[in-house]
């Protein structure tokens, strides 16, 4: 800190600052505090003051801060000389020595620092060199250290060949041993035929069975490889090989003892279960053949395959007693049961081999393979017996579908049987394929069974109802024939539950097409012959049920021919005619009902396979190209004779429809109906008895028809009925003469014809019946105003020409030189 001379206060001392005090914590108030406190002690006592009570009588602020005695103020109010701040002076002096030694120090701080500049650059200088020559130093380390390196590579690999070639010379030293006591072995066995009693010991000792055999093979192994290089041509090599014959000779000898030994070990070790000892011979055995001779003594001698009550418990267990009939739903828990206990007993035996032999996955194989092909198939060679299709068995004994149904449960069995068995463990083998090779002979003519099969329960079925209404017929007898009421009911009608029955059947054989197809082509295949045989049987089921439906139809036509009224006959002949003729009218209306029932069955059963193949059929088909497209052709193709059926049958309907219709005209219209005499009585606007009894007709019997037909069928009926009953109708009115009042009676039967014939909901009969409504008004008019008639509606005037004819006035009004300048007109 700055330190002064406490003598005077204004003394011109020179300060004294040191570089110190500038370092650190520096504070500048700190400073300047320090230089003027000496110079303003009444500042300090002031300030204190102020501090401990401000505002004390007599005194007053200062704007410098600084507080004046009210006798200062008393002084200066009367005129006193006193300077107002006398320390000024001395802060000036103050302040100008401070910045002269403040400017004293710069230099001296400058000096220093441009000295230790100077001192880091010489400094920096060597360092830089100092650095130089390491780097160097290190440089030349480094490439010491890559020649040691280099040296080292060097040496190591010179180590590693010398240590391969002692490590191959070892190796040479020890065959060259082995083959010298191959060589001993193999004189031995070499020395005459068939004597092994001068073998070394190591041949008959049990505790050395092991080495024993490693060595024979390798001994067997020498010589056969020997005898396949001898070169006949060679003498010595011929001799040679006819030498080493004998050892192959004694080898085989003793290496088959050896194997029958430790096979009989092996024997006696596993009715023990010891499978430590099991397991020693097992691997001693694998040295001869692999130790196939071992794994297939082992599976050969597993109790389910030569104990007889086990193979007789199988066929009891899944056939049952012997003498009674097997169900697919026996069959299939008697299967269960057995390929459970099958799947067990094989994992148990894994568990054995597992710990006996040194490869398992080999003896898993040959033990699933032998099941498969030994105690699975001994059964189902006896479940499952092929019949022959040119003489199928009787439906009372099952038919050809309890074949089938048999078929796909030991497959669909087997096939879960073949699944357990490689979760369990079954090694390399195909187990699945090896399943599927089980079927191969059923497989070969599945299609043709099924579709035998199909076949027969259709031909059941048939017959079944032809014995139905056999027994229907024979229980009803005759009643009621006399009225014809049973000309149709006598004949067997369509059933939709019939048509869904082969659709089951047709369902289950597709089931079953789907389990044994694994391809797609041969399950499209498959698929399309078993649904082609559902459309053979619909197709020609239906067709027969409607060709039923027009035997009725024909036999109502042929009774209404039977008994066609005459002339000249007698009132009682007449009577029983025409009680005749109502009862064809009754049979014809009973058999058009079954035809329209029979149509409405027929449509149910086409949506009903429509709907099963849409379902069904079409996923399995898809995936093949063009088998869905060739499917619905056939399908269509099928269902075109029930189609012909139908139309036909159709065709025959308006034939019965307007053979009533024109009997009824025929007997209820009379020829006073539109000739009515002018008698002054009011006309009657009522239909004629005729038009009424026909419409009544029409509306009952076609109510069968509005039910049983959809769509354009429907319109295409009606309209073509509608069409039949407007000719008919013309070509009726044609035989009667009408006058004024039986003109409007015409059109008040006209009026009624077409009000019925708009339910047909077809536009062009309606225009056809509105017309007719227009000629009737020829019967109307006056002569004079016929011409005016047809100017709007020239297409009618040839009807119309017909219709003038029959005016009652024809003649007495010499119509025809009237009009014919207006048919010549229209012509």
């Amino acid at each position: 800190m700055p330190e002064r001379s406490k003598s005077s206060s204004v003394s011109n001392l020179p300060l004294i600052l040191d570089i110190d005090d500038f370092k650190g914590d520096f504070s500048f108030d700190a400073l300047f505090g320090n230089l003027v406190n000496e110079l303003l002690p009444s500042f300090q006592e002031e300030e204190a003051d102020t501090a401990g009570g401000h505002g004390l009588g007599g005194t007053e602020a200062l704007p410098n801060g600084h507080a004046r005695a009210s006798s200062d103020a008393a002084k200066f109010a009367q005129g006193d000389s006193i300077p107002l701040f006398p320390e000024v002076d001395a802060l000036l002096s103050l302040f100008k020595d401070s910045c002269k030694e403040l400017i004293d120090l710069r230099k001296q701080v400058d000096g220093r620092l441009y000295n230790l500049k100077k001192e880091v650059s010489t400094q920096d200088a060597k360092h830089r060199k100092t650095l130089t020559e390491l780097e160097k130093g290190v440089d030349g380390l480094f490439d010491s250290f890559a020649r040691l390196d280099s040296r080292i590579s060097s040496v190591g690999q010179t180590a590693a060949k010398i240590g391969d070639h002692l490590q191959s010379a070892d190796a040479q030293r020890e065959t060259a041993s082995q083959t010298i006591e191959l060589v001993k072995y193999l004189m031995e066995f070499n020395s005459s035929p068939g004597d092994l009693m001068e073998l070394s010991p190591l041949f008959s000792d049990d505790s050395r069975v092991a080495e024993a055999a490693s060595i024979a093979q390798k001994l067997r192994s020498f010589a056969e490889e020997d005898i396949a290089r001898a070169v006949p041509s060679v003498v010595g090599s011929a001799t040679a090989s006819r030498g080493l014959e004998v050892a192959v000779a004694n080898l085989q000898e003793y290496c088959n003892e050896l194997e029958n030994r430790l096979l009989s070990r092996f024997d006696a070790a596993s009715q023990r279960r010891e499978l430590s000892t099991m397991s020693e011979c097992a691997k001693i055995l694998s040295q001869f053949n692999r130790g196939s001779s071992a794994m297939q003594h082992y599976v050969a001698t597993r109790p389910m395959f030569i104990d007889v009550e086990i193979m007789n418990s199988d066929t009891r267990l899944v056939l049952g007693d012997q003498g009674s009939q097997a169900s697919p739903s026996n069959v299939a828990r008697g299967l269960s049961s057995l390929y459970k206990e099958i799947t067990d007993t094989v994992r148990k035996e894994a568990a054995t081999i597992m710990a006996v032999f040194p490869s398992p996955n080999d003896v898993m194989s040959i033990l699933v393979q032998r099941v498969l092909e030994q105690r699975v198939t001994a059964l189902l060679d006896k479940l499952l017996v092929k019949p022959s299709l040119v003489n199928p068995p009787p439906m009372e004994e099952g038919g050809l579908l309890l074949y089938l149904r048999m078929l796909a449960v030991a497959y669909e069995k087997t096939q879960e049987l073949a699944r357990e068995l490689r979760a369990v463990g079954c090694g390399d083998l195909d187990v699945e394929g090896l399943t599927e090779s089980l079927f191969s002979s059923h497989m070969d003519e599945y299609p043709e069974h099924e579709q035998a099969s199909l076949g027969q329960l259709y031909q059941a079925k048939l017959d079944e109802l032809r014995a139905e209404n056999q027994n229907v017929s024979d229980s009803t007898g005759t009643i009621g024939r006399s009225k014809g009421a049973s000309v149709a009911s006598s004949h067997q009608q369509i059933s939709v539950a019939v048509v869904t029955e082969f659709v089951r059947w047709n369902e289950e054989a597709l089931t079953r097409c789907t389990l044994f197809s694994s391809q797609p082509a041969t399950l499209a295949a498959n698929v399309k012959a078993v649904f082609t045989c559902l459309l053979d049987q619909v197709s020609q089921y239906i067709t027969d049920g409607l060709e039923r439906a027009r035997d009725s139809l024909t036999e109502a036509a042929a009774m209404r021919e039977r008994f066609v009224l005459g002339t000249n006959l007698s009132r009682r002949v007449a009577a029983a005619a025409a009680s005749a003729a109502e009862a064809a009218a009754a049979a014809g209306e009973s058999s058009f009902r079954s035809f329209m029932v029979a149509v409405q069955r027929c449509g149910s059963s086409v949506a009903i396979v429509q709907q099963y193949f849409a379902n069904s059929i079409s996923r399995l088909l898809l995936p093949v190209d063009g088998a869905h497209a060739a499917s619905c052709e056939e399908m269509a193709t099928a269902m075109s004779s029930a189609e012909g059926a139908a139309y036909k049958g159709l065709q025959q309907c308006i034939e019965t429809v307007m053979a009533e219709v024109e009997r009824l005209l025929s007997a209820e219209q009379k020829a006073t109906d539109y000739r009515s005499p002018d008698d002054g009585m009011t006309p009657d606007h009522r239909p004629t008895n005729a038009c009424t009894r026909v419409v009544a007709y029409l509306s009952r019997v076609l109510e069968a028809a509005f039910t049983a037909l959809e769509g354009l069928n429907k319109q295409a009926f009606l309209t073509e009925l509608g069409n039949r009953l407007y000719k008919g109708l013309l070509n009726h009115w044609q035989k009667f003469t009408f006058n004024p009042s039986g003109g409007l009676r015409l059109k008040r039967d006209i009026t009624e014809y077409g009000e019925f014939v708009r339910s047909f909901n077809a536009p062009s009969v309606d225009e056809k019946f509105e017309l007719l409504g227009i000629l009737a008004n020829v019967f109307i008019v006056a002569p004079e105003s016929l011409s005016s008639l047809f100017e709007g509606t020239p297409s009618i005037r040839k009807d119309a020409q017909r219709f003038i004819q029959l005016r009652e006035d024809y003649k007495s009004a010499k119509l025809a030189s009237r009009l014919s300048s207006l048919w010549s007109g229209s012509s």
